[in-house]
């Protein structure tokens, strides 16, 4: 038996898809039955029996921060469990959700993998939360955490829950845990990474020059299942495909709807205008800013990542972030 959380979100829905390929007996968390409607939108990318596949899944409503709700889910053995929920915002408002959700969440999590015996507790973390580069060179998984001030709340979030994991490894539960780059998927184009592509398709002007790591979400999906069922444990893995810029990010994504490219450099100068215009606008329209400080800043940074030790470890090779793309922009065409 296999326990999936955030089965509705980007992570999660594929994942699914790819479980249900080997396995039959899987359960869900959900939170509204809205949610539900992506995750047979992802099966349709992959299969005409979508609806077929759903209905194979064992979907518990439960919030993960909900104590009740989670002795309900547990009430059943799980030989292993996925952890991919989590809460991501760059808005400082959101801070102390991100708190309860992503690490209170987590450690009930752990909590219930302990005492019900799960085999392995599989975590998707984030790049966010491994160290910064010291004197300019790659980053990799033995980078050390400082916490500084211009950590922004999700990163802080995302350690805290990795700490919870850590704890979980500690007290006998074998744990693997993936940082994933800017992750690149099919399915959820008005939220998250997804909205680039939405937002170049209608006509992007404007791009930065930043740096960071990007992974398709199927590799991300593939690495986990693949650490599962391995012997490795108490590890964690950098699941980054490619290093590029944001400007050829969208280079590409515009290439692949055959459309014209974003030709406006914005530098720091005016991205800090911007968030703090958009900032002041939020506080009059009572909307969600589209741009805040720590959201700005990360435009412009250069972070360059290693993903050596997981292709070690299982042998693993990483889709080209050109196919990714492809793909992805062929399924919003659809």
């Amino acid at each position: 038996m296999i326990l999936v959380t955030g089965g509705t979100g980007l992570v999660g829905s594929h994942l699914l898809y790819f479980l249900l390929e080997e396995h039959e007996h899987i359960t869900a968390i959900y939170r509204t039955e809205k949610k539900l409607a992506s995750v047979k939108k992802v099966f349709s990318y992959y299969t005409e029996n979508s609806d077929v596949l759903f209905n194979k899944i064992k979907w518990i409503k439960a919030d993960i921060i909900d104590i009740p709700s989670l002795e309900e889910v547990f009430s059943q053995q799980y030989e292993y469990v996925y952890h991919c929920a989590a809460l991501v915002s760059f808005d400082p408002k959101d801070y102390h959700d991100m708190r309860k959700v992503n690490i209170e969440g987590t450690a009930n999590l752990i909590n219930f993998s302990i005492s019900t015996k799960v085999r392995k507790f599989c975590f998707v973390s984030s790049i966010a939360a491994v160290g910064d580069a010291i004197n300019n060179n790659t980053i990799n998984e033995e980078n050390e955490w400082v916490d500084t001030k211009d950590k922004h709340g999700y990163a802080i979030s995302k350690y805290g829950a990795e700490m919870e994991v850590w704890r979980g490894s500690q007290e006998g539960l074998e744990v693997a845990i993936v940082n994933p780059g800017v992750i690149l998927g099919s399915g959820f184009f008005h939220e998250g990474s997804g909205k680039i592509f939405d937002q170049v398709f209608k006509g992007l002007k404007i791009y930065t020059e930043g740096v960071t790591g990007f992974v398709g979400v199927k590799d991300v999906v593939k690495s986990l299942i693949k650490l599962a069922h391995s012997d490795i444990k108490n590890e964690r893995f950098i699941l980054v495909s490619e290093n590029k810029s944001f400007k050829e990010i969208f280079y590409e994504i515009a290439d692949s709807f055959s459309i014209k490219r974003p030709n406006i450099k914005i530098n720091r100068f005016v991205t800090s205008i911007v968030w703090r215009v958009d900032w002041f606008l939020s506080l009059i329209t009572r909307k969600r800013p589209f741009l805040t400080k720590n959201s700005a800043r990360s435009t412009h940074n250069k972070d360059y990542y290693s993903a050596d030790k997981i292709k070690s470890a299982l042998d693993f090779k990483f889709e080209s972030i050109t196919k990714v793309i492809e793909d992805v922009c062929n399924d919003y065409k659809k």
